[in-house]
């Protein structure tokens, strides 16, 4: 039988995460990244599902997909591009990918609740524009939807040690007050600003306390920065076309790994954002 394979992307961290009021939900906006995460091949057979890489066990694979009303048998390999734990969303893909395997085609409200009951918190990955939706990672649903952000580019990378997200995990910063300001801001300095203070409050609470980004982004006029408020992702945003020469080289002496850039934003026509099965 034919081999499938697909690449999913996964996000770059948050522009914004926190607490709504001190007995309320964890919520994000999410940095969509075009650049995937891991690669998914597929190759059909019969029996059980044999699966292999991500971190994923065969079991708690077949138990997503049942939730999902789905079947997938034969072999699959997941092959993360970067380490679980950086802030880039590879667990969540990791699920997402097994679902476009399958060839699912249902509600993303389903696929929603089926990630949260496999990980226990999820990045609304198979929305195409997860930045104009203000998510509750632990609840699995959209709070409130947010206005679209400039074009924008990121220069980004992994700076520090990973950590995996706990859905137990409720110690964070309140940012109600950055939700409020970032519904109301236009201009992409605005929204870079109020990234760069959720970055920033994320630390001061649960460190490092050396974290190096900040003073990069202040150094080369970047107009602010991003962070993977769990995780190792951090990122500089510039207006597109203004980020100046050498500043990868810069990051890389900085202590960042794996530097790349990419670019988002816009408020442009919705795509399709749900790809079955891929050959």
């Amino acid at each position: 039988m034919a081999r499938h394979v697909l690449d999913q992307t996964g996000h770059f961290g948050e522009w914004l995460q926190g607490r709504l009021g001190p007995n309320g939900p964890v919520a994000l906006v999410s940095l969509s990244c075009p650049i995937p995460v891991l690669r998914a091949t597929y190759l059909p057979g019969r029996g059980a599902l044999r699966l292999q890489g991500a971190g994923l066990t065969a079991g708690r694979a077949q138990r997503f997909l049942q939730d999902l009303g789905c079947n997938l048998p034969g072999r699959v390999r997941l092959r993360p591009h970067v380490p679980a734990g950086q802030g880039r969303g590879v667990s969540t893909a990791s699920l997402v990918a097994l679902a476009r395997l399958a060839g699912f085609a249902g509600p993303k409200s389903a696929l929603a609740r089926a990630c949260l009951r496999a990980e226990g918190a999820s990045d609304p990955l198979w929305h195409a524009q997860p930045e104009h939706l203000l998510w509750a990672s632990r609840l699995g649903v959209g709070l409130q939807p947010l206005p679209a952000l400039p074009h924008y580019e990121i220069v980004g990378g992994l700076w520090g040690r990973g950590q995996r997200t706990d859905p137990c995990d409720m110690r964070f910063p309140g940012i109600e007050d950055l939700v409020v300001q970032w519904r109301q801001a236009r201009k992409l300095a605005e929204f870079a600003a109020l990234a760069s203070a959720s970055a920033e409050r994320c630390l001061a609470l649960r460190g490092p306390m050396n974290d190096p980004t900040a003073r990069l982004a202040a150094q080369t006029g970047a107009l602010g920065w991003v962070a993977a408020h769990t995780g190792s992702a951090r990122g500089l945003v510039f207006a597109p076309g203004t980020v100046p020469h050498g500043l990868t080289a810069q990051m890389r002496a900085a202590g960042f790994r794996d530097v790349l850039t990419f670019r988002g934003g816009g408020d442009v026509p919705a795509q399709t954002d749900w790809n079955p099965r891929n050959n």
